[in-house]
């Protein structure tokens, strides 16, 4: 009798719900601890990193001073680098936390994390891609949720989304904001048409709303490659399928293109109502076109620049890439174009992944930021992997690739080994960089390296325990995922705070300096290279030069001015020493690691010349 009340719908109802809210408030808690650790743990614990953080910090800052919200400055000019959702959002957190380091970074962190949420949703509802298999059993759902939990942990536990997570510049917002509206864009695609209440609004139409709205936020965040990326993804993602039109015409693409217009399209007008033609030259001519058809800034690369980017970006997940993308048979077109939309998360990230990778690898300028946005779609594709190698079903089609499987398994622990040899030997491979005089003595002293060591040894001694035994294969992301999690939280995060004492930490030590020492209209100069923190941390302008021979230009140019006849000069030794000046010859304020303060006259200068 009991056994039979037991059994009724209503209580096997409630049992259901009550283990759904369970494992709701563990991936909540699980979402929590990665993200803490990838993005949130020690934020603010070191200073800004030259040289492009600085830039959009300070230019954030100078927002909230002159309360000029349109027009982005730098060091006393203009910058029209990038669109202003990176120093709207930073210049907000420096209105609700004051200006650190701390609230300069938590909008990048934010946004990562965001993602890495969306992920996770995604993930937990469209987790299984196999088009012959969709989703149905009570053990399909528990795979979900194993595809949501591993997949979210590779999308927030890898080098390049955690070191642009903590970074305060563009390429976060770029890479989150397409990234989420990627993804809104396959929920509202995979969604099943479920009219709620409000007058025939859908929970589709919610979804592809948001992929215009992210997509705005895209373009404001970098430039029309936030429109550009987007549609050429999908687009060719819905002409393999088959049914670009059909989806077209239930995204309501005239009312999407108007949400984005009326986000993304004002500031650009008034942006260009203020600065005129100076703005498109400088924005759409040098730092969209030509950075694509030439190289700007010093930065080329080969056409293979980005495999060993997405390697490293990526690791150690990158290594099952290769197998993940070969798995789902995307030549099979026959058998994706007539399998369930909500089968298709594997072969719509494998487009999002290579798209992004293809079309950076043309452009003439590269820098590994550029390859941010497809690491999600990576990530996914990895997971996915994993997650098929539960399903009994693919066993047949899994023996096909057994052997790629071993060789890359194999790999994996090459790889492994590779990073605790380069953890115990860490002094010795920093070691020589002159302006990081202390670097590697103050790392040999932390015990950090062999620490380091330890951790990937015995991430290196599970995954030969799981490769010794066969049907353990599919277990082999459970060292690399706990390895990743304790290298980031004991090794990687302390690093970063002792390589800030060496090389960042002197520069704020001199700005402290300067900014008690320094004479009315008495000008800072840099000479040597380029560290723009100087900017953010003296709340004075700087100039910059590379080479002692600009600096005598422009001290002849400025003999009859009236401005102060000494200047504060930061450079090293050997500029000392080209220069031609003794110490009789200037009067040293402060002397920071390899930095030297010094006050000149300008005359005394230019008699050395």
């Amino acid at each position: 009798m009991i056994k039979a009340q037991l059994d009724t719908p209503s209580n096997q109802r409630k049992s259901r719900e009550q283990e759904s809210k369970k494992l709701w408030i563990f991936s909540l808690l699980w979402l929590f601890l990665i993200s803490w650790i990838g993005f949130f743990g020690n934020l603010g614990s070191i200073g800004l990193m030259d040289k492009t953080e600085p830039m959009f910090v300070e230019a954030a800052r100078q927002m909230v001073v002159t309360g000029d919200w349109i027009t982005p400055y730098w060091n006393g000019e203009t910058r029209f680098d990038k669109p202003p959702l990176t120093y709207w959002l930073i210049a907000i957190a420096f209105k609700l936390f004051g200006i650190n380091e701390w609230a300069a970074r938590i909008p990048s962190a934010l946004m990562a994390m965001a993602l890495v949420m969306l992920g996770f949703y995604t993930l937990r509802y469209f987790g299984i891609s196999n088009p012959l298999s969709p989703p149905e059993s009570p053990k399909d759902d528990s795979k979900l949720w194993l595809s949501a939990w591993l997949g979210s942990g590779i999308i927030a536990l890898n080098p390049a989304w955690i070191a642009w997570a903590r970074t305060g510049v563009s390429d976060m917002f770029l890479a989150s904001s397409m990234g989420m509206a990627l993804l809104s864009f396959f929920l509202g695609y995979a969604t099943e048409e479920k009219e709620s209440p409000i007058r025939g609004f859908s929970a589709k139409d919610g979804w592809y709303i948001l992929f215009y709205v992210f997509m705005a936020l895209a373009v404001l965040a970098k430039g029309p490659i936030g429109l550009i990326l987007p549609v050429f993804i999908v687009s060719t993602f819905l002409f393999y399928l088959g049914n670009f039109k059909e989806v077209l015409q239930e995204m309501k693409w005239r009312r999407g293109g108007l949400i984005f217009l009326v986000i993304a399209v004002p500031w650009f007008i008034l942006v260009t109502l203020a600065n005129g033609q100076k703005y498109i030259d400088v924005f759409f001519g040098y730092h969209n076109l030509q950075r694509f058809t030439s190289v700007v800034s010093h930065h080329p690369g080969p056409w293979y620049y980005f495999i060993p980017v997405v390697l490293v970006g990526l690791i150690p997940w990158s290594i099952y890439l290769p197998v993940a993308v070969t798995q789902l048979g995307f030549w099979q077109r026959d058998v994706w174009r007539s399998s369930l939309r909500s089968t298709h998360l594997g072969l719509f990230c494998l487009f999002w992944f290579a798209v992004i990778f293809l079309f950076f690898s043309a452009s003439s300028t590269k820098l590994p930021s550029y390859v941010l946005p497809a690491m999600p779609a990576g990530a996914i594709l990895v997971a996915l992997f994993w997650i098929s190698l539960f399903d009994k079903k693919n066993k047949k089609k899994f023996a096909k690739y057994r052997r790629f499987f071993k060789a890359t398994a194999i790999a994996n622990l090459i790889i492994l080994l590779a990073l605790a040899a380069a953890s115990f030997y860490s002094p010795s491979l920093v070691d020589g960089d002159p302006r990081k005089p202390g670097f590697s003595s103050m790392l040999q002293q932390s015990g950090l390296p062999i620490l380091g060591g330890l951790i990937w040894g015995l991430v290196t001694l599970g995954t030969i325990f799981l490769l010794l035994r066969r049907r353990d294969w599919r277990w082999l992301w459970i060292p690399n995922l706990i390895g990743f999690m304790a290298f980031i939280s004991f090794i990687a995060l302390p690093v970063a705070r002792i390589k800030d004492t060496d090389s960042q930490l002197p520069l704020r030590q001199i700005s402290s300096v300067i900014t008690q020492v320094r004479q009315p209209k008495e000008e800072l100069v840099l000479l040597g290279f380029i560290r723009p923190s100087l900017v953010y941390y003296t709340r004075q302008n700087v100039k910059f030069f590379n080479n002692q021979h600009r600096l005598i230009e422009d001290l002849q140019s400025e003999l009859n001015d009236a401005s102060s006849p000494t200047i504060l000069l930061i450079t090293e030794q050997k500029y000392l020493d080209r220069l031609g000046l003794t110490p009789q010859d200037y009067e040293l304020l402060d002397q920071q690691g390899v930095y030297q303060l010094l006050r000149i006259n300008k005359n005394l200068l230019l008699s050395k010349k």
